[in-house]
């Protein structure tokens, strides 16, 4: 299965300093577009959902990294791909699964309280669980010392980047939301929009300059996407399902688990990680393929139906 990707780890992408600060700044653009819809009532949502919510925290940042490690054990790719499995785990939740939530008739509240959380705690659990897990995979594998990978991850030196690139848009984005309201609400759409547009086109310009290695390696990375996309979905709703909540509680926890920030995992491995090519690759497909996978995982959800009670009924889980 892996023979395509025998060179993998020593591809370094075609990837120019403009590039790269195009990037940055559409990431700054996304989660500014993303914090403007932040507000204190979203975290006061997570408490109408105790249950769910705590769920929903553990499923992403305890049970999701541990069980991808498994994957990545059991399916022994090349290291820098197994590096990027789990740093697609380590990454928050992605700015669109509000939307596919919505789309999914699952529990939107919810969603937006556990999206608010995962993104403003980001700073800490992204570069814990990857320092974690990766410093384990590292440790026990000696595989990916070559990767230009640190044996020892800097986690203060990876939470810094982390804060850069994704904490201050936040912060920037919350306060300018607070301080020009209407203005905000106006143009959050547009603004969204605009970010999205520009995060599609830097994909397709990255694929499109390398694409003599995408070609080559389309198939088994697909693969290994779409075993860690079932994984991640299955998550979710799992946790949720054996814990007894709601049917459209269980839908939200499935799709915050499973979809993650991709362009953040992007610009992390042309920042720190030298734009290690089977990294880059994974993380680029899976940002692909994940907006697929939740566009058509939503579309069944939503034909099945989900019995409607009224305020009253509703018991706080």
């Amino acid at each position: 299965m892996y023979e395509a990707l025998a060179a993998i780890d020593d591809i370094r992408l075609n990837f120019s300093e403009g590039g790269l600060l195009y990037m940055n700044i559409t990431l700054a653009c996304i989660m500014f577009g993303v914090a403007m819809e932040i507000k204190i009532d979203n975290f006061k949502k997570i408490f109408t959902y105790p249950k769910s919510a705590m769920l929903g925290i553990a499923s992403q940042f305890l049970i999701l990294p541990a069980l991808t490690f498994g994957l990545v054990v059991m399916l022994d790719p090349p290291p820098s791909i197994a590096m990027g499995m789990i740093l697609i785990a380590a990454c928050p939740g992605g700015n669109v699964s509000n939307f596919i939530s919505a789309l999914a008739k699952a529990n939107i509240a919810l969603s937006v309280g556990l999206t608010a959380f995962a993104t403003l705690t980001a700073t800490f659990f992204t570069p814990f669980n990857f320092a974690f897990w990766g410093g384990m995979y590292v440790q026990f594998y000696q595989k990916a010392g070559h990767l230009n990978i640190p044996i020892h991850i800097d986690f203060l030196e990876m939470a810094k980047t982390v804060f850069i690139l994704l904490g201050i848009p936040l912060l920037a984005g919350m306060w300018f939301a607070h301080k020009f309201p209407a203005f905000a609400q106006k143009n959050m759409k547009r603004i969204k929009i605009i970010s999205l547009v520009l995060y599609l086109t830097f994909i397709a310009g990255a694929l499109l300059a390398n694409l003599e290695h995408f070609t080559s390696v389309i198939f088994p990375i697909g693969l290994i996407v779409l075993l860690l996309n079932i994984q991640t979905l299955s998550t979710g709703y799992l946790v949720g399902t054996f814990a007894g909540v709601s049917r459209s509680d269980r839908r939200t926890l499935s799709i915050e688990t499973g979809i993650q920030n991709s362009g953040l995992a992007l610009i992390l491995i042309f920042n720190i990680f030298h734009a290690n090519g089977g990294m880059a690759f994974m993380a680029a497909w899976w940002g692909i393929w994940q907006m697929v996978s939740g566009l058509i995982l939503a579309f069944i959800l939503a034909r099945i139906k989900i019995p409607v009670l009224k305020w009253s009924e509703v018991r706080i889980k």
